[in-house]
C-alpha cells in the first residue's frame, strides 16, 4: 500500500464509525481503527491526531468557510437572512463531502466526549458568524443573535438532512428549519 493512500482516511474513518457502533467509543483504540482499516498504529497518526478526530477531520475549516460566505453575501436584508444564506451555501458544498448516514450522528449522541466536541464546533461556527456579521456592520448584539439562531437553524437543517438521507438540497433543510422556528416564535 502506498505510504499516503488517497483512500486511507475513507477507509479509517468507515472502520472507526464500524468499532464505535459495535464497541462503543470508549472501548475502541487508534490500533483497533488502524489495523481494521489495514494500516500501522503509526500511520494513522499521519491522518488524524486522535480517534475522536476521525469523526471530525475537516470541521476546522467550517467556521473560516462560514465568514468568507458571510463577507461575500448579498445584502439579504436582515442579519439573520445574511447568515442564514451563507449556510446554505456553505452546507450545500459540506453535503456534497459528507455521506449522510444516522452512524456518526448515533456514535456522537452515546459518547459525551464526543457531544462537547460537536458543541465546540457550534461555538466555532457561531463565533465566526458573529465575527463576519459585525464586519459587515452589525451591531454586536445583533450579530450575536443572529449568529446563535442561524447555528441552530443550521444544526436543525443538517440532522434533517441526515434523516432523510439527503434527498432534497441542503438549502430546503435549511429552509425548512428556519420556517420551523418562524412558526414556534409566533
Amino acid at each position: 500500500m502506498a505510504r499516503w493512500d488517497p483512500g486511507t482516511a475513507d477507509r479509517l474513518r468507515k472502520a472507526a464509525l464500524e468499532l464505535y457502533a459495535e464497541h462503543g467509543y470508549d472501548a475502541v483504540t487508534v490500533t483497533q481503527i488502524a489495523e481494521r482499516a489495514g494500516i500501522t498504529r503509526r500511520s494513522y497518526f499521519r491522518y488524524f491526531p486522535d480517534k475522536r478526530e476521525v469523526l471530525f477531520a475537516g470541521s476546522e475549516q467550517l467556521p473560516p468557510a462560514i465568514a468568507e460566505a458571510v463577507l461575500a453575501a448579498d445584502d439579504a436584508g436582515s442579519p439573520l437572512r445574511t447568515a442564514l444564506a451563507a449556510l446554505a451555501d456553505v452546507g450545500t458544498q459540506v453535503t456534497r463531502l459528507v455521506d449522510p448516514s444516522p452512524e456518526r450522528r448515533a456514535v456522537i449522541a452515546a459518547t459525551a466526549e464526543l457531544q462537547e466536541r460537536e458543541r465546540t464546533k457550534g461555538a466555532a461556527i457561531t463565533a465566526a458568524l458573529r465575527e463576519a456579521l459585525e464586519r459587515r456592520g452589525t451591531p454586536p448584539d445583533q450579530a450575536k443573535a443572529a449568529a446563535q439562531v442561524a447555528t441552530i437553524v443550521f444544526g436543525d437543517a443538517f440532522d434533517r438532512w441526515i434523516d432523510a438521507a439527503g434527498k432534497q438540497d441542503f438549502p430546503d433543510y435549511l429552509e425548512t428549519a428556519a420556517a420551523t422556528l418562524r412558526e414556534a416564535c409566533r
